[in-house]
């Protein structure tokens, strides 16, 4: 084998370096990705749960969402769908 050929097979660190760098990240998303879906399961869980009970699971979602929003965020976005409710006549 040429000398050449026997040093392109030969990893330099900063290549070595890289892979396992780039291993280690997507070995970390993986690891998050699982936690994100047995989180989301539980998430559902609950709310089976919780319709289970007897409560509407639609209007916990919502008011999940709107926990989520400022003060300020959730009243103009209650002022635009009261715009929109009036417009189509909706509202009286």
């Amino acid at each position: 084998m040429p000398a050449s050929a026997a040093a392109e097979q030969v990893e330099q660190p900063s290549t070595r370096f890289a892979k396992d760098q780039l291993k280690a990240i997507i070995e970390r998303i993986e690891k998050l990705e699982e936690e994100k879906k047995a989180t989301a399961d539980d998430i559902r869980d609950v709310y089976a749960e919780a319709k289970g009970n007897g409560f509407d699971t639609k209007a916990l979602r919502k008011i999940v969402q709107l926990r989520k929003m400022d003060s300020d965020e959730r009243r103009e976005a209650e002022e635009i769908l009261e715009t929109y409710l009036h417009a189509l006549g909706m509202l009286q």
